[in-house]
C-alpha cells in the first residue's frame, strides 16, 4: 500500500514536470513567432530601401551618362560649325590677298624696271664726266621710308641702365640675351638686295614689347623705326618661334625627381599627400569676333561690368613656384570651367591613367574626380568640411597668383587684343612660356606691373564625377583634423 502511493507521488511530479516544460517550451514558441511577425516587416522595408537606393543610383548614372552625351554633341557640333566658318573666312582672305597681289605687281614691275633705267642713265652720264664711281656690290634698289630707331638703339645700348631696360621688357638683359640666343637660329634673316635685314635682337625686342605693354603697333612702329605691317609679322613671327623652339624645354609635365620634390613643397604647404599642381581657368578679353560671336559671350563679365565682353579661355597647372607645367588655350569665354577641362588634353591624358595616384588642385568650378581635387561647395559645411577648404585654398591661390603675374606681367592680355582670333592661342603661348623663363630666373615685377585677378567661377552641374574621389576627399579632410594640420582662421 505505501510502495502504491510512493509510485504514485512519484508520477504525479514527473507529470506535473513534463507539463511545466511543455508549457514553457509552447510559451517560448509564441515569443519567438510573435518575434518574427514583428521583424519580417521591418527587414522587408530594409531590403526594399536598398533596392530603392541601387535604382536610384543606376538612374542617376544612366541620366549622367546621357546628359554627358548629349553635352558632348552638341559641343562637337558647335565646334565643327566654328572651324568649317574659319575655313571659310579664310578662303576668303586668300582669295583676297591673289587679287591684291596680281593687281600689285604690274605697277612694281613697272616701278622697278623706271629706277632701274635711270640707274643705268645716271651710271652712265657719271662715267662720260668722271663725277662718281659705280659702288660695288649689290644695290638697294627700292625706296624705303626714313623711320627714327632712336628709342631702340638707346634701349640696345650696353650703357642702358639695366633697370629702365626691364621695366620696358619685364626682364633684365642676361634673360633677354638668352632667349635671343635661343631663338636665333629660327628667326635671323639674310639680307637682300631690296632692303637690309631686321637684327635678331630688334625682332625679339619687337614682339616682347609688343606683349609686355599690349600698345597698338602704331606705337610699336614709332618706337622701333619700323612699318606697322612689319611689327605685326615680327609679333607672329617671334610668337611662333617661341612655340616651337622654347615650349618644349621650358613648358612640359614635370619629370619623376621633380615631382617628387612638387609633391613635398605642397605639402609642406598645406599638409595634404601627392599634390602635383594647382590649375586655374582665366579668361582674356577679345574684340568681338566675325562668326559665332554668341560662343565667345563672357555673359558673367558682361553681367559684372555692365559692358558686352568677349572672351578665350586660358587653363593652366602651375607647379609649387607658379611655373606652368600644362596649358589649355582658345576655347569661347561662353564655356564654363568643368566643360574647358573636359576638353583639354589634361582630361584625355588623365583617363588614360596618366594621373593615376596623384592629385591636381582645382576651384569650385571644377568637378571633383579621381586626380581633381576641389573644395566642398554644398552649403552648411561642417568643421572639418570649412578647415579642408582653407588649406586646400592655400594650393589654389598659388595658381591664381602665378595667373595675376601673368597678366601683369603681359599687358597683352588686360585688353582686346588687335591679333586675329585664329592666331591667339600661339601669342596666349608664348606669354606663358616666357612667363616660366621669367619665374625661373626669378625675374620679379616692379609695384605697378602687379594686377588683380578676377574670374567668376560657378559650380559645375554634375560636380562630383566619381565616388572614390568623394571618399578619398573625406579621408583627407578627417586626417587633416586628426593630425592638427587643419587651419582655424574660418573661426575667426
Amino acid at each position: 500500500m505505501d510502495e502504491n502511493k510512493g509510485y504514485l507521488g512519484k508520477r504525479r511530479r514527473i507529470d506535473s514536470e513534463e507539463e511545466e516544460r511543455f508549457f514553457i517550451q509552447g510559451e517560448e514558441g509564441k515569443k519567438s513567432k510573435g518575434l518574427d511577425e514583428i521583424l519580417t516587416p521591418f527587414l522587408f522595408l530594409e531590403e526594399q530601401e536598398k533596392n530603392e537606393i541601387e535604382e536610384a543610383e543606376k538612374a542617376n548614372r544612366e541620366e549622367m551618362l546621357k546628359f554627358e552625351e548629349k553635352r558632348s554633341r552638341a559641343m562637337m557640333d558647335c565646334y565643327s560649325g566654328i572651324q568649317d566658318s574659319y575655313n571659310g573666312a579664310e578662303r576668303i582672305d586668300a582669295t583676297r590677298r591673289r587679287k591684291v597681289r596680281a593687281n600689285a605687281l604690274p605697277s612694281a614691275t613697272s616701278v622697278v624696271s623706271a629706277i632701274g633705267i635711270s640707274s643705268v642713265d645716271g651710271s652712265d652720264s657719271g662715267t662720260a664726266g668722271n663725277d662718281r664711281l659705280p659702288a660695288a656690290g649689290p644695290q638697294r634698289r627700292l625706296w624705303v621710308k626714313n623711320r627714327s630707331k632712336d628709342w631702340w638703339d638707346q634701349c640696345n645700348s650696353p650703357d642702358f641702365p639695366d633697370e629702365d631696360f626691364k621695366k620696358a621688357f619685364r626682364m633684365g638683359k642676361q634673360t633677354f640675351d638668352l632667349i635671343c640666343n635661343e631663338l636665333s637660329s629660327v628667326v635671323a634673316k639674310e639680307n637682300t638686295m631690296l632692303r637690309a635685314a631686321v637684327p635678331v635682337r630688334q625682332r625679339v625686342a619687337v614682339c616682347i614689347w609688343r606683349l609686355a605693354t599690349g600698345e597698338p603697333l602704331r606705337l610699336v612702329s614709332k618706337k622701333f623705326g619700323l612699318g606697322i605691317s612689319t611689327c605685326h609679322k615680327l609679333v607672329l613671327e617671334v610668337c611662333s618661334a617661341i612655340k616651337t623652339v622654347l615650349m618644349p624645354k621650358y613648358l612640359r609635365w614635370p619629370e619623376d625627381e621633380s615631382l617628387r620634390r612638387i609633391k613635398k613643397e605642397f605639402e609642406g604647404i598645406s599638409g595634404i599627400q601627392n599634390v602635383v599642381g594647382s590649375m586655374y581657368t582665366t579668361h582674356v578679353p577679345i574684340i568681338a569676333p566675325k562668326i559665332s560671336v554668341g560662343a565667345y559671350l563672357n555673359k558673367r563679365h558682361t553681367e559684372r561690368n555692365q559692358k558686352t565682353s568677349y572672351s578665350i579661355t586660358l587653363q593652366g597647372v602651375v607647379d609649387d613656384r607658379g611655373v606652368f607645367t600644362d596649358v589649355c588655350i582658345g576655347y569661347p569665354g561662353s564655356m564654363p570651367d568643368d566643360i574647358v577641362l573636359e576638353n583639354s588634353t589634361l582630361y584625355q591624358i588623365a583617363n588614360a591613367g596618366f594621373y593615376q595616384g596623384v592629385w591636381i588642385v582645382g576651384g569650385s568650378g571644377h568637378p571633383l574626380m579621381d586626380w581633381v581635387l576641389v573644395p566642398y561647395t554644398q552649403p552648411n559645411l561642417t568643421w572639418t568640411q570649412h578647415a579642408f577648404n582653407e588649406r586646400i585654398g592655400e594650393i589654389h591661390q598659388i595658381a591664381k597668383d602665378s595667373f595675376a603675374r601673368l597678366k601683369g606681367r603681359w599687358g597683352c592680355l588686360q585688353k582686346r587684343t588687335e591679333v586675329k582670333l585664329q592666331d591667339l592661342p600661339v601669342v596666349l603661348g608664348a606669354c606663358c612660356v616666357l612667363h616660366n623663363i621669367c619665374e625661373m630666373r626669378n625675374e620679379g615685377l616692379e609695384p605697378e606691373q602687379e594686377f588683380k585677378i578676377f574670374d567668376d567661377e560657378m559650380v559645375p552641374e554634375v560636380g562630383l564625377r566619381s565616388t572614390n574621389a568623394v571618399r578619398a576627399r573625406d579621408a583627407i579632410a578627417h586626417n587633416l583634423l586628426h593630425h592638427n594640420l587643419a587651419g582655424t582662421s574660418f573661426l575667426r
